[in-house]
C-alpha cells in the first residue's frame, strides 16, 4: 500500500499529501438558495479529518438554471462566499487540499427544481429541454469563470469541470445531443470548445497557482470513447490542467463499444502520454485490493465515493491497518450518522439499493454517485 501514501505533486497547487481524493457526491443537504449548511460542513469536513489528500465538494452549479437536485450547493452568488470560505478553511487546516467541482445540469435540471423548461445544446424531446441561444452559451462559460474567482476568492486551492455524466458540458461534446450549427457545434473541436474556453478564461483571471481538473465520463450519455481519448489526449499534452478524473462507474471493465481494440476501457487513458497532467479513476473502489490494483494499472490517484460514505477515515484507517476491511452492506442509518451523514443525505442513501438496511432502495448507485 505504499504508493497509496506517497505525496503526489501537481503542475500548480499545493502536493497532495497521499493518493485519496473525495468524490464529489451528490447529498442534498444544503440550503434551497445554495448557502453551505452545517450538515453539508460536516459531511466535507470529516472527510479532511479522516485523512483524505483531496476533499471535493459535490457538484456546484454556477448558475442558478444550472440546479440538477434539490439541496445543492452552490457558487453562482457572492452571497455564497462565507459558508465556502468556511469550509475551505476548515479541510484546509487538516491537511487537505480544497476543491469545488464546477457543475451546470443542463436537460438534466429538473424543471421543479428550476422553475423553466431545463436548457440544452440542442432541444431535447426526451428531456423537454430547449436549446441554449449563442449568447446564453457565452454566458455560461462566463458563469464557470465567474464561479472559479469565486472559489479562488473563498481560498480553495482549485476547481473541478464537471464535464461528465450528461451534464451541461457533456451535452456539448456528444455529437449525439448536440446538433448546433453555430461555433458550438458540429465538429468535435467546436463541440469541446465551452471546456476549453472555461479553461483558458480560469487560466486568464485566476492566479497562477490556482488548479484545474476536469472529470469527463468515456461512455453513456451520448458519449464516443474515441472522441472522449482525443479531448483527454488534448488536455494532457497541452498540460492545460493539473488533473483529469476519468469516472468510468466500473473502473476495470470493458468498453461498451466493441470496436475499442479489446482492451480495458482504463487503459485507453493510461496508455496517453500524461506530460505533467495527473490521470485518477472512480467507479466501484471499495476494498484495499482493488485500489491497489487501480494503481498497479497506472493511475497517479484513486477516488472513493461509497467507501468514503461509509467510513470517513478510510484513509487513516487503512495506513494504521493494513488488514482493514470496510463495513459489510447493508449498513445501519446509525452508522452513517456517525460517519457524519445528516438526516437528508441518509434518506437520500436510502434510495440506493441495498446500501441501508431494512430499506429496499429503488435507485442504481452506479448513476447517482456524483450525479
Amino acid at each position: 500500500m505504499n504508493s497509496l501514501y506517497s505525496p503526489l505533486t501537481f503542475n500548480r497547487g499545493p502536493a497532495m499529501k497521499n493518493r485519496f481524493m473525495l468524490a464529489p457526491l451528490t447529498n442534498l443537504q444544503s440550503h434551497e438558495d445554495g448557502t453551505c449548511s452545517e450538515d453539508e460542513y460536516r459531511w466535507l469536513t470529516k472527510r479532511a479529518e479522516g485523512g483524505f489528500g483531496l476533499t471535493m465538494t459535490c457538484a456546484a452549479h454556477v448558475q442558478e438554471e444550472g440546479k440538477g437536485f434539490p439541496g445543492q450547493l452552490g457558487i453562482f452568488s457572492d452571497d455564497h462566499l462565507p459558508g465556502l470560505t468556511r469550509l475551505a478553511s476548515t479541510i484546509k487546516a487538516n491537511d487537505s487540499i480544497a476543491v469545488v467541482q464546477l457543475y451546470h445540469g443542463g436537460m438534466r435540471c429538473p424543471a421543479d427544481v428550476i422553475g423553466m423548461q431545463p436548457l440544452c445544446a440542442s432541444d431535447n424531446e426526451k428531456w423537454n429541454a430547449r436549446a441554449m441561444t449563442t449568447a446564453e452559451v457565452d454566458a455560461m462559460i462566463e458563469a464557470f469563470i465567474r464561479a472559479a474567482q469565486r472559489a479562488e476568492k473563498a481560498g480553495f486551492d482549485g476547481v473541478e469541470l464537471h464535464a461528465a455524466h450528461g451534464y451541461i458540458l457533456a451535452q456539448f461534446l456528444s455529437a449525439d445531443i448536440n446538433h448546433r450549427t453555430d461555433r458550438y457545434g458540429g465538429s468535435l473541436a467546436n463541440r469541446q470548445r465551452p471546456i476549453f474556453d472555461i479553461i483558458h478564461g480560469i487560466r486568464q483571471r485566476c492566479g497562477t497557482d490556482f488548479s484545474i481538473g476536469v472529470r469527463l465520463s468515456p461512455e453513456r450519455f451520448g458519449m464516443n470513447l474515441q472522441e472522449v481519448v482525443q479531448v483527454a489526449d488534448q488536455l494532457m499534452r497541452d498540460e492545460l490542467i493539473e488533473y483529469l478524473d476519468m469516472s468510468m462507474w466500473d473502473v476495470f471493465k470493458m468498453p461498451e463499444d466493441g470496436a475499442a481494440g479489446g482492451k480495458s476501457l482504463l487503459s485507453h487513458f493510461t496508455e496517453l502520454d500524461r506530460k505533467g497532467v495527473r490521470l485518477g479513476v472512480a467507479g466501484k473502489l471499495r476494498t484495499p485490493a482493488e485500489l491497489q490494483r487501480a494503481m498497479d494499472l497506472g493511475v497517479d490517484w484513486i477516488m472513493l465515493g461509497r467507501a468514503a460514505i461509509l467510513h470517513h477515515d478510510f484513509p487513516n484507517r487503512l495506513r494504521t491497518d493494513a488488514d482493514f476491511v470496510p463495513v459489510d452492506l447493508p449498513v445501519s442509518p446509525e452508522h452513517l450518522r456517525a460517519e457524519g451523514l445528516g438526516a437528508t443525505f441518509i434518506e437520500y442513501m436510502k434510495s440506493w439499493k441495498g446500501f441501508v438496511r431494512d430499506n429496499e432502495g429503488m435507485i442504481d448507485d452506479d448513476l447517482i454517485l456524483n450525479s
